[in-house]
């Protein structure tokens, strides 16, 4: 999103070289460009491949068909997309310093990178508006969280991103009391989202700071009121609380571990996003003298975030484990494999 590269005089390469006023790149060793490579190739495949199985998982078997795993699913589907239309370009761009793919694929890159963040953030966000219902108020959660509502959620959380990347980008308001320092970067080869002190406050307050704080608020209510119900059960005599527990016990085992599950997905996207969007506002006050490397290496922390996600899910959700494994073995392929058994109707 923003980025200000800085350039060594020393042992100069350039990104064209017969090409007036190319862009510089930076000269990196042999184990240096492989080392990363291979650390952005390996961190590409997988968010691809474990997203795609999560997408084909949830599509595929019908007992995976609910509100939660919708949500789950079109996020999945914007990490993906992510990997398949942004990460292998900026990779070029972060190992090269160079972009070598003309002015207009820049334009679009740049868009798709802060629609596909932005809109990942945004479903995690929903999720745990979700999962508020799910924990908090489970009587009302079937009537609350309906198919209109997740529509809703969805619509929301592509259309904003959408109108807030290509907005920003084709209107050129982030660099509204800048266009000379951006005129002092512009050389062939150059690509890269520069905000100014207004929009790269706005900018992060939008895509990270507000989800974010909502996600926080939401997930120490839910634990508020789980430790609660806790104190509640406590109080209850011995054989009334054992009859109310056998009565409850299995929802609230599945409730509790989802919840946990997606408090951890939440607490590894704040590790990944949160120095990102502290740079991003930082950046214009400091006079963009963020090191291009320290740029990059914040940029692919929150890329990281994309392909943690279904690592996650398969570890603590047994039935993806168990959809992974029919997906890779083939066994999907199998007549009425939509309808196998991923867990107990009753867990």
């Amino acid at each position: 999103m923003n980025s200000s590269p800085l350039w060594s005089p020393q042992n100069v390469q350039y990104c064209f070289d017969f090409v007036n006023n190319s862009c510089p790149r930076n000269v990196r060793s042999t184990i240096g460009l492989w080392a990363m490579y291979s650390f952005m190739v390996g961190a590409i495949v997988l968010t691809m491949g474990g997203n795609m199985l999560v997408i084909i998982s949830i599509a595929h078997f019908k007992q995976l068909h609910s509100p939660t795993n919708f949500l789950i699913c079109s996020r999945a589907t914007t990490d993906f997309l992510l990997s398949f239309m942004v990460m292998p370009y900026s990779m070029i761009r972060s190992v090269e310093s160079c972009w070598y793919f003309g002015d207009l694929f820049c334009k679009l890159h740049t868009c798709c990178d802060i629609m596909l963040c932005t809109t990942s953030i945004f479903h995690l966000c929903f999720i745990s508006v979700d999962r508020y219902y799910a924990v908090c108020d489970p009587l009302h959660y079937v009537t609350k969280i309906t198919v209109p509502v997740i529509g809703l959620f969805l619509l929301i959380s592509w259309s904003v991103p959408f109108l807030l990347a290509f907005g920003l980008v084709f209107s050129e308001l982030n660099i509204e009391g800048i266009e000379e320092y951006v005129a002092s970067t512009n050389c062939s080869g150059f690509c890269a989202f520069i905000f100014n002190k207004l929009w790269g406050v706005l900018g992060s307050l939008i895509a990270f700071f507000f989800p974010g704080t909502v996600m926080v608020g939401i997930y120490v209510h839910i634990f508020t009121v789980a430790r609660k119900h806790a104190r509640q059960m406590d109080k209850i005599p011995s054989t009334i609380k054992y009859a109310s527990a056998m009565t409850n016990k299995i929802s609230t085992k599945k409730e509790s571990k989802a919840t946990k599950t997606l408090s951890i997905v939440m607490g590894v996207f704040l590790f990944c996003w949160l120095p990102f969007f502290i740079l991003t506002i930082a950046d214009p006050f400091i006079n963009f003298s963020t090191p291009e490397d320290l740029y990059n290496a914040f940029l692919w922390l929150g890329y990281f975030n994309s392909t943690c996600n279904p690592i996650i899910y398969g570890l603590f959700y047994c039935w993806f484990r168990k959809a992974f494994k029919m997906i890779v073995t083939g066994t999907i392929f199998r007549p009425d494999s939509s309808i196998l058994t991923l867990f107990p109707a009753n867990t």
